[in-house]
């Protein structure tokens, strides 16, 4: 979260911002790189599985350099703005691109769903099937498929 925001940071122009969001960003991938090495290395069911070697998790490492990098390098060309000491906030509720959800409620009972209406549906008092016994299967004739050979001359020209 810190790496994307520190790039929203550096499109809007907060370069310092930017630099801190990302060596924030940088700090959180080496813990969790740390603990998927450990998590990979464990004894026990699930050894296969080795999330720092997960596509997203790669190219995450790689994104997070390449955009500090560029950030600290337009910081020392372009906007020369200093680098606070704390990280930017988060702002962790989204504010564009979700939809507000409905709370849902439960529609109210017909007035026909009684307690005498749901006894009746009693799947034990059914009638028994005897004529449902499957029939035995046909025995499928095979077909003669007929020789097809193949034509050279169709007709078509490549030019």
């Amino acid at each position: 979260a810190y790496c994307y925001h520190g790039q929203t940071l550096l499109a809007s122009d907060k370069c310092g911002e930017a630099i801190r969001s990302l060596q924030e960003s940088e700090k959180f991938f080496a813990k969790a790189e740390a603990l998927c090495k450990e998590y990979g290395e464990t004894k026990g069911p699930g050894t296969t599985a080795k999330p720092s070697g997960h596509l997203f998790f790669r190219k995450l490492g790689s994104l997070i350099k390449n955009t500090l990098e560029k950030c600290q390098r337009e910081n020392g060309f372009i906007y020369f703005q200093k680098v606070p000491a704390e990280a930017p906030q988060l702002e962790l509720k989204a504010n564009y691109g979700l939809v507000e959800p409905v709370p849902f409620e439960f529609p109210a009972l017909n007035a026909h769903w009684t307690p005498e209406t749901v006894a009746a549906f009693d799947l034990t008092k059914r009638p028994k099937e005897d004529t449902a016994k499957p029939k035995p299967d046909e025995e499928v004739k095979p077909l003669k498929e007929p020789d097809i050979k193949p034509q050279k001359d169709s007709g078509c020209q490549i030019s």
